[in-house]
């Protein structure tokens, strides 16, 4: 559910139809038989629940500020922990030579390797690859999942082609790592995990310098890299649209997760301690940790009790990639508990936590077909419908 839409995204219930699928010599029928959204109980009462008036918006929006006036005050002064980035200076396009990134904040990371020649030539050269986390590394532990990620990062770097990357003689690889869970920065290239997020869970890593984990297990993977700066995903937005635009001032990540990170004057940040309150710096803000005053339906709540962090980033959990597919599969599993929706039967992975992705909501929501069949299809093709398989028709 998102604070922003007062109507569920998925709406597979205007109209009748009947979709089939041919496996070997059988064809597998179902249909959904209401005729509208206002037929189905359980839509109605969701879209209910999903209502957020303007009135109520602002209530929100004036209880997120108050946190972050909060946060910025004092450490744990809020929800939003309003994390100092120690980002004082962001790029000016004048930027030359081989650069590397790695993002780790999902059920992927992305590794980037760019070339650039300042402000006439700009961008020479880029190479990138995205490689999936396996399941049991994001509860395993950090050995582990920083062994997996440093080895695909030397195999990514073995690869590279020497005329199209051109490292300076005498200069070491340098890679800004973009980890996007909550962090207490030390300094630019320094940082505490505060607690893992996005269903990661990975052992012994609480407390621990996450820059010298990944700079450990290069070092055991024979790769002669370190990590030069430690950001978030929102900083690394901001950064990344600054070098074309300097009017750039707010990242916002809406992918896996959800944050925001801004530029703040410093003398506006009572709990920065420093001699000198002049300039700006970049807060990153993790406001997907906001849990106050949202307008949960049963399905958010239920969600949120069969998760690893029950009762924290409840705002992460309403409108964010990570969860919204199992959000809509909650919904389709009590319309098919408490009506007819595929007939006599209750599609057998219709029941598996996390088996609808919000990737498939995408899928169905770009369709412009205007054919319910075809939603219909997408369904079936998702979730294996298990219906009846009626010979030779």
């Amino acid at each position: 559910m998102s604070l922003m839409f007062t109507s569920p995204v998925l709406t597979p219930t205007i109209g009748s139809f009947t979709f089939s699928s041919r496996r070997s010599n059988y064809i597998v029928m179902s249909a959904v038989r209401s005729n509208s959204a206002s037929t189905c109980p359980v839509l109605t009462k969701f879209q209910k629940d999903c209502d957020t008036p303007t009135p109520y918006l602002r209530n929100v929006a004036n209880a997120i500020a108050d946190d972050m006036r909060a946060g910025l005050a004092v450490e744990g002064g809020g929800d939003l922990d309003m994390i100092l980035t120690y980002v004082d200076a962001l790029p000016s396009g004048n930027e030359e030579g081989l650069f590397y990134a790695l993002d780790l904040g999902g059920t992927n990371f992305r590794v980037r390797s760019v070339q650039l020649g300042g402000k006439k030539k700009r961008v020479i050269a880029t190479e990138s690859e995205q490689i999936s986390i396996p399941q049991k590394l994001m509860i395993g532990t950090s050995e582990e999942l920083f062994g997996f990620i440093a080895a695909k990062l030397a195999s990514f770097v073995a690869k590279e082609k020497p005329g199209r990357f051109q490292l300076e003689e005498g200069r070491k690889r340098e890679i800004g790592f973009t980890f996007s869970f909550p962090v207490k920065q030390t300094s630019i290239d320094s940082g505490t995990l505060i607690k893992w997020t996005k269903g990661f869970k990975v052992s012994g890593m609480e407390g621990k310098n996450v820059v010298a984990c990944l700079n450990e297990a290069m070092e055991a993977h024979g790769l002669d890299m370190r990590v030069s700066a430690l950001v978030n995903d929102g900083v690394g937005t901001l950064a990344g649209a600054r070098y074309s635009d300097e009017d750039v001032m707010i990242g916002v990540i809406l992918g896996t997760g959800t944050n925001a990170c801004y530029v703040e004057q410093k003398h506006a940040i009572p709990k920065l301690q420093s001699k000198s309150s002049s300039g700006t710096t970049i807060i990153n803000t993790e406001w997907g940790g906001f849990s106050k005053v949202l307008p949960q339906t049963i399905f958010d709540q239920e969600m949120d009790a069969n998760s690893p962090n029950r009762g924290e980033h409840l705002y992460e959990k309403m409108i964010s990639g990570m969860y919204l597919g199992e959000i809509v599969r909650r919904v389709l599993l009590q319309m098919c508990e408490t009506s007819d929706l595929f007939g006599q039967f209750v599609p057998v992975k219709l029941s598996t936590p996390f088996e609808l992705r919000t990737e498939h909501l995408c899928k169905m929501q770009e369709d412009t077909t205007d054919d319910l069949q075809t939603v219909g299809s997408v369904l079936y093709n998702i979730l294996e419908v298990s219906c009846c398989y009626i010979q030779g028709k």
